[in-house]
Protein backbone atom coordinates (compact mmCIF):
# COMPACT_ATOMS: atom_id res chain seq x y z
CA UNK A 1 0.00 0.00 0.00
CA UNK A 2 1.29 3.30 -0.93
CA UNK A 3 2.25 5.70 2.34
CA UNK A 4 -0.54 8.21 2.69
CA UNK A 5 1.42 10.78 3.89
CA UNK A 6 3.73 10.56 0.78
CA UNK A 7 0.56 10.96 -1.37
CA UNK A 8 -0.13 14.13 0.79
CA UNK A 9 2.53 16.21 0.55
CA UNK A 10 2.49 16.71 -2.81
CA UNK A 11 -0.51 17.69 -2.79
CA UNK A 12 0.07 20.43 0.00
CA UNK A 13 2.98 21.12 -1.99
CA UNK A 14 0.79 22.47 -4.40
CA UNK A 15 -1.65 23.65 -2.86
CA UNK A 16 1.34 26.29 -0.44
CA UNK A 17 2.65 27.33 -3.91
CA UNK A 18 -0.64 28.45 -4.75
CA UNK A 19 -0.99 30.59 -1.83
CA UNK A 20 2.01 32.13 -2.58
CA UNK A 21 4.81 30.26 -0.84
CA UNK A 22 7.35 28.12 -2.00
CA UNK A 23 10.22 25.78 -1.13
CA UNK A 24 13.63 27.09 -0.65
CA UNK A 25 16.76 25.49 0.91
CA UNK A 26 19.15 27.91 2.22
CA UNK A 27 22.89 26.74 3.05
CA UNK A 28 24.13 28.78 6.40
CA UNK A 29 27.67 27.29 6.15
CA UNK A 30 29.61 24.23 4.07
CA UNK A 31 27.72 21.28 5.78
CA UNK A 32 24.60 22.63 7.19
CA UNK A 33 21.76 22.94 5.09
CA UNK A 34 18.03 24.85 6.16
CA UNK A 35 14.99 23.84 4.59
CA UNK A 36 12.13 27.03 4.26
CA UNK A 37 8.83 27.65 2.76
CA UNK A 38 9.06 31.44 2.05
CA UNK A 39 6.89 33.94 0.29
CA UNK A 40 7.73 33.43 -3.44
CA UNK A 41 9.13 36.91 -5.00
CA UNK A 42 5.47 38.41 -6.14
CA UNK A 43 4.34 38.10 -2.96
CA UNK A 44 6.80 39.61 0.02
CA UNK A 45 6.37 43.82 -0.68
CA UNK A 46 5.27 45.08 2.52
CA UNK A 47 4.34 42.44 4.48
CA UNK A 48 5.18 41.51 7.79
CA UNK A 49 7.41 38.55 8.42
CA UNK A 50 5.73 35.69 10.74
CA UNK A 51 7.91 32.56 11.20
CA UNK A 52 6.72 29.44 12.53
CA UNK A 53 8.85 27.01 14.44
CA UNK A 54 6.88 23.38 14.82
CA UNK A 55 7.63 20.67 17.54
CA UNK A 56 9.31 17.67 17.95
CA UNK A 57 6.25 15.49 15.94
CA UNK A 58 6.78 16.23 12.42
CA UNK A 59 8.37 19.03 10.06
CA UNK A 60 7.40 22.54 9.72
CA UNK A 61 4.79 22.77 6.60
CA UNK A 62 3.06 19.70 8.09
CA UNK A 63 2.64 20.96 11.37
CA UNK A 64 1.72 24.72 10.30
CA UNK A 65 -0.08 24.14 6.80
CA UNK A 66 -3.13 25.51 8.21
CA UNK A 67 -1.94 28.39 9.73
CA UNK A 68 0.56 29.36 6.74
CA UNK A 69 -2.53 29.10 3.82
CA UNK A 70 -4.50 31.36 6.04
CA UNK A 71 -1.91 33.78 6.65
CA UNK A 72 0.27 33.85 3.72
CA UNK A 73 -2.07 36.97 1.53
CA UNK A 74 -1.62 39.65 4.35
CA UNK A 75 1.95 38.33 5.68
CA UNK A 76 5.50 36.98 4.46
CA UNK A 77 5.37 33.48 5.88
CA UNK A 78 8.47 31.66 6.59
CA UNK A 79 8.04 28.23 8.00
CA UNK A 80 11.55 26.15 8.67
CA UNK A 81 12.15 22.19 9.05
CA UNK A 82 14.52 22.58 12.22
CA UNK A 83 17.55 20.42 11.98
CA UNK A 84 16.90 16.25 11.63
CA UNK A 85 13.15 17.37 10.32
CA UNK A 86 12.37 17.13 7.09
CA UNK A 87 15.36 18.43 4.99
CA UNK A 88 17.11 19.83 6.89
CA UNK A 89 20.75 19.01 8.16
CA UNK A 90 23.91 19.54 9.76
CA UNK A 91 27.53 17.32 10.07
CA UNK A 92 28.19 19.69 12.94
CA UNK A 93 27.97 17.91 16.30
CA UNK A 94 26.58 20.86 18.28
CA UNK A 95 22.58 19.83 19.18
CA UNK A 96 21.42 22.78 21.61
CA UNK A 97 18.43 24.51 21.42
CA UNK A 98 21.18 27.90 21.25
CA UNK A 99 22.56 25.93 17.68
CA UNK A 100 19.19 25.52 16.49
CA UNK A 101 18.64 29.31 17.42
CA UNK A 102 21.41 30.58 15.49
CA UNK A 103 21.22 28.36 12.21
CA UNK A 104 17.29 29.31 11.69
CA UNK A 105 18.81 33.33 12.34
CA UNK A 106 21.16 32.79 10.01
CA UNK A 107 19.06 31.63 7.25
CA UNK A 108 16.31 34.04 8.21
CA UNK A 109 18.72 36.71 7.66
CA UNK A 110 20.04 35.38 4.23
CA UNK A 111 16.53 35.63 3.08
CA UNK A 112 16.76 39.31 4.16
CA UNK A 113 14.42 38.83 7.06
CA UNK A 114 15.61 41.75 9.49
CA UNK A 115 12.57 41.91 11.38
CA UNK A 116 9.67 39.07 12.59
CA UNK A 117 7.29 37.71 15.15
CA UNK A 118 7.81 33.94 15.75
CA UNK A 119 5.07 31.96 16.24
CA UNK A 120 6.69 28.28 18.41
CA UNK A 121 5.04 25.35 19.53
CA UNK A 122 6.58 22.90 21.81
CA UNK A 123 10.03 22.15 20.53
CA UNK A 124 9.89 25.42 18.66
CA UNK A 125 9.01 27.28 21.20
CA UNK A 126 12.42 26.42 23.66
CA UNK A 127 14.31 27.65 20.34
CA UNK A 128 12.15 30.58 19.91
CA UNK A 129 12.52 31.63 23.48
CA UNK A 130 16.76 31.09 22.26
CA UNK A 131 16.32 33.17 19.45
CA UNK A 132 14.37 36.32 20.89
CA UNK A 133 17.19 35.72 23.50
CA UNK A 134 19.99 36.32 21.33
CA UNK A 135 18.48 37.76 18.15
CA UNK A 136 16.27 40.90 20.02
CA UNK A 137 16.67 42.27 16.93
CA UNK A 138 15.22 40.31 14.57
CA UNK A 139 12.60 38.33 16.77
CA UNK A 140 10.34 41.65 17.55
CA UNK A 141 7.35 39.86 19.34
CA UNK A 142 5.99 36.33 19.78
CA UNK A 143 3.48 33.80 20.38
CA UNK A 144 4.73 30.72 21.92
CA UNK A 145 1.99 27.54 23.04
CA UNK A 146 2.54 24.26 24.74
CA UNK A 147 6.17 25.39 25.44
CA UNK A 148 8.85 26.42 28.31
CA UNK A 149 11.10 28.85 28.20
CA UNK A 150 14.16 25.65 29.00
CA UNK A 151 13.46 22.31 29.58
CA UNK A 152 14.84 21.84 33.16
CA UNK A 153 14.94 18.65 35.07
CA UNK A 154 12.19 19.13 37.25
CA UNK A 155 10.05 20.05 34.25
CA UNK A 156 10.98 16.96 32.73
CA UNK A 157 10.28 15.16 35.86
CA UNK A 158 6.95 16.62 36.54
CA UNK A 159 5.95 16.09 32.28
CA UNK A 160 7.26 12.43 31.91
CA UNK A 161 4.97 11.18 35.04
CA UNK A 162 2.45 12.82 34.37
CA UNK A 163 2.43 11.21 30.58
CA UNK A 164 3.73 7.68 31.90
CA UNK A 165 6.72 7.66 30.30
CA UNK A 166 10.56 7.37 31.16
CA UNK A 167 12.03 9.60 28.88
CA UNK A 168 10.88 12.14 26.42
CA UNK A 169 12.84 10.51 23.58
CA UNK A 170 10.28 7.24 24.75
CA UNK A 171 7.44 9.79 23.50
CA UNK A 172 8.81 11.62 20.71
CA UNK A 173 10.52 8.93 19.15
CA UNK A 174 8.06 6.05 18.95
CA UNK A 175 9.41 2.85 17.23
CA UNK A 176 5.85 0.68 16.53
CA UNK A 177 2.69 1.65 15.61
CA UNK A 178 1.64 1.63 19.29
CA UNK A 179 3.78 4.26 20.28
CA UNK A 180 2.27 6.78 17.75
CA UNK A 181 -1.03 6.31 18.84
CA UNK A 182 0.32 6.78 22.65
CA UNK A 183 2.16 9.92 21.57
CA UNK A 184 -0.81 11.49 19.21
CA UNK A 185 -3.40 10.64 21.92
CA UNK A 186 -1.26 12.74 24.14
CA UNK A 187 -0.49 15.39 22.15
CA UNK A 188 -4.31 15.72 20.52
CA UNK A 189 -7.25 16.79 22.83
CA UNK A 190 -10.29 14.32 21.42
CA UNK A 191 -8.03 12.63 18.98
CA UNK A 192 -10.40 11.29 15.83
CA UNK A 193 -10.72 7.57 15.13
CA UNK A 194 -8.00 7.00 12.69
CA UNK A 195 -7.02 3.44 11.04
CA UNK A 196 -4.03 1.40 12.18
CA UNK A 197 -2.82 1.74 8.46
CA UNK A 198 -2.48 5.32 9.00
CA UNK A 199 -0.22 5.04 12.22
CA UNK A 200 1.85 3.20 10.48
CA UNK A 201 2.45 5.55 7.70
CA UNK A 202 2.79 8.20 10.51
CA UNK A 203 5.78 6.06 11.69
CA UNK A 204 7.34 5.29 8.96
CA UNK A 205 7.60 8.83 7.30
CA UNK A 206 8.11 10.72 10.33
CA UNK A 207 10.17 8.72 12.72
CA UNK A 208 12.73 6.41 11.34
CA UNK A 209 15.02 9.28 9.77
CA UNK A 210 17.89 10.52 11.77
CA UNK A 211 16.90 9.04 14.94
CA UNK A 212 20.51 8.99 16.81
CA UNK A 213 20.25 12.82 15.79
CA UNK A 214 17.04 13.70 17.38
CA UNK A 215 17.86 11.53 20.53
CA UNK A 216 20.53 14.03 21.42
CA UNK A 217 18.56 17.35 20.19
CA UNK A 218 16.26 15.55 23.13
CA UNK A 219 19.09 15.17 25.58
CA UNK A 220 20.89 18.63 24.82
CA UNK A 221 18.00 20.25 25.45
CA UNK A 222 17.49 19.15 29.07
CA UNK A 223 19.04 21.80 31.28
CA UNK A 224 19.88 21.44 35.31
CA UNK A 225 17.44 23.74 37.67
CA UNK A 226 19.95 25.18 38.88
CA UNK A 227 21.93 26.26 35.23
CA UNK A 228 18.49 27.91 34.50
CA UNK A 229 18.10 31.33 35.05
CA UNK A 230 15.04 33.73 33.22
CA UNK A 231 16.12 35.49 30.37
CA UNK A 232 15.87 39.12 29.83
CA UNK A 233 13.79 39.77 27.03
CA UNK A 234 14.94 43.34 25.38
CA UNK A 235 11.58 43.60 23.30
CA UNK A 236 9.07 43.66 26.18
CA UNK A 237 11.65 46.39 27.70
CA UNK A 238 11.71 48.49 24.35
CA UNK A 239 7.77 47.94 24.22
CA UNK A 240 6.94 49.15 27.43
CA UNK A 241 9.50 52.08 27.22
CA UNK A 242 7.69 53.28 24.12
CA UNK A 243 4.40 53.25 25.48
CA UNK A 244 3.09 50.49 22.57
CA UNK A 245 2.55 46.93 23.68
CA UNK A 246 1.34 45.14 20.54
CA UNK A 247 -2.09 43.96 20.51
CA UNK A 248 -3.49 40.49 18.87
CA UNK A 249 -1.50 38.26 19.76
CA UNK A 250 1.92 39.89 18.91
CA UNK A 251 3.57 40.92 22.45
CA UNK A 252 6.10 38.73 24.28
CA UNK A 253 4.29 35.72 25.62
CA UNK A 254 1.39 33.67 24.92
CA UNK A 255 3.49 30.74 27.57
CA UNK A 256 1.29 27.20 27.20
CA UNK A 257 1.63 24.72 29.80
CA UNK A 258 4.71 22.92 30.56
CA UNK A 259 3.73 19.65 28.96
CA UNK A 260 6.52 19.68 27.10
CA UNK A 261 7.82 18.94 23.75
CA UNK A 262 4.88 17.68 21.70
Amino acid sequence: MVNTLSLYKPLLQGLMKLAGVTPRAVEIEPGTVIHFWIPSETTTTNKPAVVFLHGFGCDGILTWQFQALALAKKYAVYVPDLLFFGDSITDKTERSPAFQAECMAKGLRKLRVEKCTLVGLSYGGIVGFRMAEMFPNLVDSMVITCSVMALTESITCAGLQRIGFSSWADYLIPETVEGVKKLLEVAFYKLPWIPDFVYRHILEALYFDHKKERHELLEASIVKDKDFTVPRFTQATRRQSNGALHREGRSLGGIGVPLGLQ
